[in-house]
This record gives structure tokens, sequence and C-alpha cells, in this order.
């Protein structure tokens, strides 16, 4: 996913992240200085929990969508075969699971009286036909193993067989888009199921308003005995990052989405209020339209990535809680080359000298486009305007709504944009695709960039077998990326988000989703 919980007081994220591995508690269920279970007594069942969200609920489709308005809400109510957890590790969810020595076929086997949340029980042929609608849509997230066939066998087996082994195929699996939904979508349309969605999830959807908040219930039906402990989830839209803070300190929200780095440690000082903090997935970026003469012109982009202190942009804009970005995959996922890949370095002599050795010697203007609402990505901006005025290159500053934002990048009509990359699943296949496959769905990140031996490489590191060739492929990669520069990595933030100090529970994955089936808050 692609936009885009980062313990008190323990705000720096880079030994962290260095070593690879999560920062998290010794309590398994709760990220880094949250209460959890164990701290906190035993959950207590019923209440509700209101979670703000900067940006709305406007669709379910989960075979169609990818940005983390409608993903974190999508993976409460459908769930995927198998699942990774906090550490980025992938185990059975829905169903056990065995593989054949060749690495061809897998069989899965559902959990026995498995129901979804309307009580009827989950079946192959159900399996059957949500990977296969996936399968036929593609989707912004596909399946792209070479899958040859998915068979229903026996009661509660399905056996799927590969063309050839495809190494990063549970990684994929895990994702949100492959939940498991009724076959034939229980007798209705697929307007009217998305509208009303049935799944295997700890809630089912209440009341929805797709420009406003989105409510849950429990699931009666869950198969984790006693979850979810909450009787009801809302997720409540709140566009701005201050309001979401004032309001979580003022007791009108349980927890929040977002927390800016900058309010990081005002947060965690709060009396009530807890600062959660995780390594993830996601690396802040500048992108480049290389349809856009100036950005299709390699020295020019490499002397954007010179012009740029990101050292500096991550000290001033991170407060502490981020990792300055070499290399284009987080220290997080597995083969990242961030300790050594050789990225441009600041230097405003070598940008000088490459945009003289570029079409445009003597700079251009251009625009910078930005969602609003983000107080950190505004002050990238303010940082990047100046740092290429010094080269020459004026920049005009766009900032736009979040929804009318991500219309212009996925119809291409921007220049240049700040956003982050964000891996859905622990494989370095699934952020490397997304943004370096020319024919791949957003046709790498929105920037048409084209490289025929990333292409090649990619292609080899999805049947390579994992160790120390597949990670020189990946290194490989991302060596090239940095040379090339069709975007600009500036640095890996950590997951920070906020509850309450009467929420306990709050386990938040890598991917900057929350699990909320083990979640519960103290009664006032």
């Amino acid at each position: 996913m692609h936009e885009p919980n980062l313990a008190k007081p323990r705000l720096a994220l880079a030994a962290a992240a260095l070593a690879g591995a999560l920062a998290l508690s010794a309590c398994a269920s709760a990220p880094a200085g949250v209460p959890g279970p164990a701290s906190a007594g035993d959950p207590v069942a019923g209440g509700t929990l209101t979670l703000g969200r900067v940006a709305a609920v406007n669709d379910l489709d989960l075979n169609q969508q990818i940005t983390a308005n409608n993903a974190f809400a999508i993976d409460k109510i459908f769930e995927p075969l198998v699942a990774f957890d906090e550490r980025g590790e992938i185990g059975p969810w829905l169903a056990e699971f065995t593989e054949s020595e060749d690495g061809l076929v897998y069989t899965f086997t559902l959990r026995e009286g498995l129901q979804f949340s309307d009580g009827t029980p989950v079946t192959p042929d159900d399996v059957v036909f949500s990977l296969n609608r996936h399968l036929e849509l593609g989707g912004p997230l596909p399946l792209t193993a070479p899958i040859a066939s998915i068979e229903p066998s026996g009661e509660r087996d399905v056996v799927i067989t590969l063309d050839s082994p495809y190494t990063p195929f549970l990684s994929e699996l895990a994702g949100f888009s492959n939940g498991i939904f009724p076959a034939d979508f229980g007798g209705r349309s697929e307007e009217a199921f998305f509208a009303d969605p049935v799944g295997t999830g700890p809630f089912v959807v209440d009341e929805w308003d797709p420009n406003g908040d989105i409510s849950f219930v429990r699931n009666e039906h869950y198969w984790q005995e006693g979850k979810p402990y909450l009787d009801r989830l809302v997720y409540k839209f709140v566009a701005d990052d201050t309001q979401l803070r004032q309001q979580l300190a003022a007791g009108q929200l349980d927890a929040i989405d977002t927390v800016p780095a900058a309010n990081a440690a005002e947060v965690d000082q709060a009396a009530n209020t807890v600062l959660s903090q995780t390594a993830g997935w996601s690396t802040e970026q500048i992108f480049f339209n290389t349809q856009r003469e100036e950005f299709a012109d390699r020295h020019v982009r490499r002397a954007i990535a010179h012009a740029l202190d990101r050292d500096g942009i991550t000290a001033a804009t991170t407060f502490g809680t981020a990792e300055t970005a070499n290399a284009l995959l987080p220290p997080t996922i597995q083969y990242s080359a961030n300790d050594t890949v050789e990225a441009l370095g600041f230097d405003v002599g070598a940008a000088k000298a490459e945009l003289a050795r570029s079409a445009y010697p003597d700079g251009f203007e251009v625009t910078l486009l930005l969602a609003s609402g983000n107080s950190q990505r505004a002050q990238i901006a303010q940082i990047v305007q100046e740092s290429l005025a010094a080269i020459g290159i004026t920049v005009k500053i766009e900032t736009l709504d979040i929804a009318v934002f991500r219309e212009r990048f996925f119809d291409y009509d921007f220049d240049f944009m700040l956003n982050s990359g964000q891996s859905d699943a622990p494989d370095p296949d699934g952020f490397i695709t997304f943004q370096a496959d020319p024919e791949g769905f957003s046709k790498s990140y929105w920037t048409h960039f084209t490289d025929d031996r990333v292409t090649e490489l990619m292609r080899a590191g999805r049947t390579t077998p994992d160790g120390p060739e597949r990670e020189r492929i990946y290194a490989e990669i991302q060596q090239i990326l940095a040379d090339e520069v069709p975007y600009v990595p500036l640095f890996f933030p950590a997951n920070l988000k906020a509850t309450s100090d009467r929420v306990h529970g709050f386990t938040v994955l890598p991917n900057s989703s929350i699990r909320l089936q083990d979640a519960w808050v103290e009664a006032e």
C-alpha cells in the first residue's frame, strides 16, 4: 500500500531499524511501551473504541483498493488464509498449510468450524471463488504468482498449484487483498455485497458514510474465541492531524492513527495519552513523473538528489523518530541494502555539475504536489523548494485535499510529488514490484520509470530461493535505483499512533494497520 504504531519515551527508531526488527515490548500483543493485557489486568469485554483517522473509507472492495484509508477498514472485515504478525512473520490464519518439496503445490486446510459473519460456514468453494476473482480482476495489488490452478479438495482443503516456483507466494497471499468472502457474493450483486460485506474478520460494518465516518459491530461468529473484546468500533474522519491530537486529549477519541513526528514527545508526555511507536515497512520519498521532459532527464533527477540534504531533512522533520534512507527498502524488510548502497550524497557542487550536463543547465520551473493536512510534508516541501532554488530550479508548491491529490497522481497529472511507499507484505518483491515494474498497476509508482536491468532482476528475484543469491539481486536493484533516481528516498518513518491510557491490546502491524480484535477499553 502506498501513500501510507510507530513507547514511552523511546522515540529513536534507528537502533531497531538497524537491527532489522520491529521495536516491540516484551508483551507480544502490544507495541513498545503500550500497556497490553499483561500490564493492565485481564481484558474487559464490551464498550466502544473510537479511532480518529485522517481519511474517510470510500470503498470496501478488497481486490480493487490500495490506499490506507480503505485497506485498514477492509482488513477488519476480510481475512486471508495466511497472515503476518507484528514482527512481519507469516503464519497460518484462516488455514494451516503445507508445501510440496518442489515448491509447486500448496495445500491449505481451513480451520474447523470457520464461519462468515452471517453464520454460514466457510468452504473451499468460497476460497476458490475469492482468489479466482482476484486473479481475474488483477487490481492494484494483484496475485502475480504463476498460479496454474486453485481447486477444492474435500470438506476443508484447497490446493493451489503453481506453474513454477515463486518465492514470495506466501507473502503475497498474506496481503489484505486476498481476503476470503462467500462464493458468488452470497447470491448478491457485487455492488450490493461490497456496500454491506460479509467476511471472517472480527468486525462487521454497521453504519457507513463514504465521505465521513464508518462504524462496526463485533462479529459474533469470529473464529478467535472470545474476540473481539469490543462491542463496537468507530472510525471517525478527522481531516487535520492537529484536530486529531486535540480530540484525543479532550477524550473525544480513544485512539488516533496519525501522530506527526513533531508532536510525538508532546503526546508521549501527556498525562492521559500513550504514544505507540514501531518500525514499519514505509519509505518517505520524492517521486518524479518521468513523462515530464525535465524528469525524463537522468541528470536532472541526479542533480536534485545531490541538492537535498537527506540527513538534514530527517533531523528537521522527524525529531528522532526516523532513520535517513539511502536505499529504497526499509531495514525492516529482508534484503534492504540501506547500509551498503552508494546513494547520491548532499553536494551542491555535484548537483550543479549534474544540472549542467542536462538539457536544462539554466534550471526550470516545476510544481511539487502534496496532500493537505500533513504538517511534516508541508515542512519537507519548503526545504525542497529552498534547496532546489540554490541550483536554479524554481519550485511551486501545490497542496490539495488528499482525495484530489490521489486523483491527480493516479492520472499522472503532476510534475513531482511527496508521498510514501509502503509494503503490504514482508517479502521485498512487493515493494520493488510496485515501485519499479513499468508494466504493473502503478507503472513504477506513477513515475513511468523503466529500466531493463531492473525488470530482469525483479523477475529473477521472484524465482530465486531465499539466500545469498537473492540478496545480491535485491542489492543490485537498489543500487540501480539509487543511481537512476526515479524517486529520492528521504527517510524511513516510524509508525506513530496514540491512544488514551484506557486502551489496551492496541497491536500495530509493520504495514501500519492495527490488529483490533485484541483491543479493549477500560470502563470509566
